[in-house]
């Protein structure tokens, strides 16, 4: 793949990470009601900053994967992890993990993602994807039914807005895992508009024949002037 090509496809990953991050952040607020705030160090340096890191390099996995793969490239399916870890960078992030639980929930996002993007990778042994894959679903499936008991009454079942709620945290975490799967498929040996550029440059270039004058392609020769 081209080198435009990978900066664009990187940059629109990072948007789509972006766009993602900023939505589960809002299903964040919904989970903490009024007593949700915004700050600048939680929300864009450890939500929205790990949103555009992890959409950028899966950007790069899918370009890699279209070019043949690379020596190591698989790490990539690794790239969720800035969700886990980059909260736990905040200022005693680690003590609120341990002694109340805070943060608990990046890291499950993050064992999801990774985990769910095997299963369905179709790549690796099965019974290990099966595991990751059962994991993994019920680990967005408590997620979304912790919806309904969260934050009392507000979003409970029988609340238009506790069945929004859950849907969105569903489809968000859903799409985050097969996002997640790129890094893990199976390579794509050439890229098919790579073949097309690649046959287009071999019949446009010319042709030499041992040391002599170089020789023009026949559909060239057919347009010179006679004399």
């Amino acid at each position: 793949m081209k080198g435009r090509n990978v900066g664009a496809t990187v940059a629109f990953g990072a948007l789509c990470g972006l766009a993602w991050a900023a939505s589960f952040r809002a299903v964040m607020s919904e989970f903490a009601g009024s007593g949700s705030s915004v700050a600048w160090l939680e929300t864009f340096a450890a939500i929205l900053l790990p949103g555009v890191i992890v959409g950028g390099l899966l950007g790069w996995a899918h370009t890699i994967r279209l070019s043949g793969g690379r020596r190591r490239w698989r790490w990539l399916g690794a790239a969720p992890a800035a969700f886990a870890i980059a909260p736990m960078l905040l200022p005693d992030a680690i003590l609120a993990l341990l002694t109340q639980g805070l943060g608990g929930g990046a890291i499950a996002v993050a064992l999801l993602a990774i985990g769910g993007g095997f299963a369905i990778s179709g790549r690796g042994r099965l019974t290990a994807r099966i595991v990751c894959g059962v994991l993994s679903a019920l680990l967005i499936l408590g997620v979304t039914l912790t919806t309904f008991d969260i934050a009392g009454p507000r979003l409970a079942m029988t609340e238009a807005r506790g069945v929004w709620v859950a849907l969105l945290a569903f489809s968000l975490l859903t799409v985050l895992a097969i996002a997640s799967s790129i890094p893990f498929r199976p390579v794509v040996e050439a890229h098919p508009d790579e073949v097309r550029d690649a046959e287009s440059e071999q019949r446009n270039t010319p042709t030499r024949s041992g040391p002599g004058p170089t020789v023009p392609p026949p559909s060239a020769m057919k347009s010179m002037p006679v004399e």
